[in-house]
This record gives structure tokens, C-alpha cells and sequence, in this order.
């Protein structure tokens, strides 16, 4: 297998993972919040920022250095329109999903605290949980996105490049 297509495999595999464990981890963190039961919620929570630990954060990192790598393989020049508003969105989907890592380990928190004294969940919790929810929407059409950009690869000139 020649490097190019083992890093194209790599870039579809980092792609697959960021999008899937996004899509579990908002199923599952949703599915646990609507049961109001703190145990539950702490467990899922803390499921949750483990899964964004370990498969999230080295998506993360591969993404764009097999996306280079690609790139510099192929011959695509880094400053096409494409590849500069691809990146540009990826700054974007990490920007919500910086505040979002945090926010999980705050819920998870806050849930393991009410599960330990068998008490409801606190009142900031559910305003907490709004701002998760509503951060993954910018961040899941941007990823969509992404996707359509590196599938089609447009004509599209940015910054007065290309």
C-alpha cells in the first residue's frame, strides 16, 4: 500500500471516528439527561469525557496531520480555497468543542454529587446542559461541511488565492 493511500485511509478513519463518537456521545448524553437520575447521568457523563479523551482528542491531533500529509502527498497546494475553508471550519468545530469538554466534566461533576447525596440534580445543571446541547449543533454542520468540501473539493478562491 503506497503512503498516499494509507493516509487516505488514516484521514477517513480520524473522520469516522470524530463524527461517530460526536453522534454516540450526544445520543447517549441525552438519553441519560432525559432519565433526571443523577447515578445515571454520572455514569454516562463520565463515560462521556473518557470516550472524548481517548478517541476525540486523537482524532483531533491525526485529522489534521494526516490531512497534510495527504495533501503534501497529492500535490494539493495547502492555500486552495477548499483546504483553507475546511481548516477554517475545523477551527470552528474545535472552538465548540473545546467549551464542551469542559461543560461534560462539569455535568459529570455536578451529577456525582447529587448521586452521592441522593438529592436532585443542581438548578445550574440544566443550564449548563442547554449550552452542551445547543453548542453541537454549529459543530455537527460544520463537520457535515467538511465532509462535503473534502468530497467534492470546489473551486473556491479565499483571501484572494488560487
Amino acid at each position: 500500500m503506497a503512503i498516499e493511500e494509507v493516509l487516505r485511509l488514516l484521514h477517513v478513519l480520524g473522520a469516522t471516528v470524530l463524527f461517530g463518537t460526536g453522534l454516540a456521545i450526544a445520543f447517549f448524553m441525552v438519553m441519560a439527561v432525559r432519565t433526571r437520575d443523577p447515578q445515571i447521568i454520572a455514569h454516562v457523563t463520565g463515560i462521556v469525557v473518557i470516550a472524548d479523551t481517548v478517541f476525540t482528542a486523537t482524532a483531533v491531533v491525526m485529522q489534521p496531520l494526516t490531512g497534510y500529509g495527504l495533501a503534501r502527498s497529492i500535490g494539493w497546494p495547502l492555500n486552495e480555497g477548499w483546504i483553507l475553508l475546511a481548516l477554517a471550519l475545523y477551527v470552528v468545530v474545535g472552538l465548540f468543542w473545546l467549551p464542551v469538554v469542559w461543560i461534560q466534566i462539569r455535568l459529570r461533576n455536578m451529577a456525582r454529587q447529587a448521586a452521592a447525596e441522593a438529592s436532585a440534580l443542581p438548578p445550574g445543571f440544566d443550564r449548563l446542559y442547554r449550552i452542551w446541547f445547543a453548542f453541537g449543533f454549529p459543530a455537527f454542520l460544520a463537520v457535515i461541511a467538511i465532509f462535503w468540501l473534502m468530497l467534492t473539493k470546489p473551486s473556491i478562491s479565499m483571501f484572494g488565492l488560487n
